[in-house]
């Protein structure tokens, strides 16, 4: 620091400075004020680790996003998947896409997703929002579009209660839509699956929460005769317990 503090500098600041500065136009994104601090930083979330047991076998399945960026521009990993009660790999799907800050509370995110598990690989492009909505709910939706000209469409969201400032229940659920059925990947035109759950978890800190909960995995309308000719349950309802965790 100069000697003599912030007015000695400003006096030493050529006039012409200081006025273009004052003078400078405020770049507003979406009605968000400008911020002086714009460091890059990184987030990671494990939204599901978690077993979920029914009579008929156990299954694991994951949930997890993270990002890198300022607090306008970021690049945002998602990844989410499930091995079943006969070992295979699948519903997973990889997204990496460029997200932009465009209000307050809500980003707009393209990019890239890829279904890699046991079953054929799809590519799609992707375009959607992800933020928090009025009465903070966690949303996400986004469209799809592949490389074999099918659409499709999720709509993601969530919403945390506080009984306690640490004992959090958690409704969440998955809607996904596709425009043609495809056999391979067991979805059918239309709504086709819905995963959705009811968590209870405890925070012993913010960043590490054990959880206990119901979920519940269906197929609809083309997408039932489908997943049941691939050998899948129609309508799955199993007790679940997890993890948590960020960093």
């Amino acid at each position: 620091m100069t000697a003599g503090g912030p007015a000695a500098l400003a006096q030493q600041t050529p006039a012409g400075v200081q006025d273009a500065v004052r003078l400078a136009p405020l770049e507003y994104i979406g009605g968000m004020q400008p911020v002086m601090d714009n460091s890059i930083f990184a987030h990671v979330l494990l939204e599901q680790f978690e077993d979920r047991a029914a009579g008929n076998g156990q299954q694991f399945r994951y949930d997890g996003q993270g990002w890198i960026g300022t607090d306008i521009n970021k690049v945002w990993v998602k990844s989410e998947g499930t091995v079943g009660t006969r070992g295979q790999f699948s519903d997973s799907d990889q997204e990496l896409l460029y997200d932009r800050a465009i209000s307050r509370y809500f980003d707009l995110q393209a990019g890239v997703r890829m279904d890699l598990d046991n079953g054929p690989t799809r590519t799609w492009a992707a375009i959607g929002v992800q933020g928090l909505s009025l009465y903070f709910f966690d949303i996400e939706a986004t469209g799809y579009v592949s490389d074999r000209g099918r659409t499709a469409a999720r709509l993601k969201g969530s919403y945390d209660i506080l009984l306690t400032n640490r004992l959090i229940l958690q409704p969440e659920a998955e809607l996904n839509f596709y425009s043609k059925s495809d056999r391979g990947r067991s979805v059918g035109s239309g709504l086709s699956d819905i995963d959705a759950g009811l968590r209870l978890r405890y925070e012993v800190t913010r960043k590490f929460a054990p959880y206990i909960g119901v979920t519940y995995a269906g197929y609809f309308g083309q997408a039932q005769p489908i997943a049941h000719s691939n050998g899948d349950r129609v309508q799955d309802i199993r007790f679940t317990f997890g993890v948590r965790s960020w960093f």
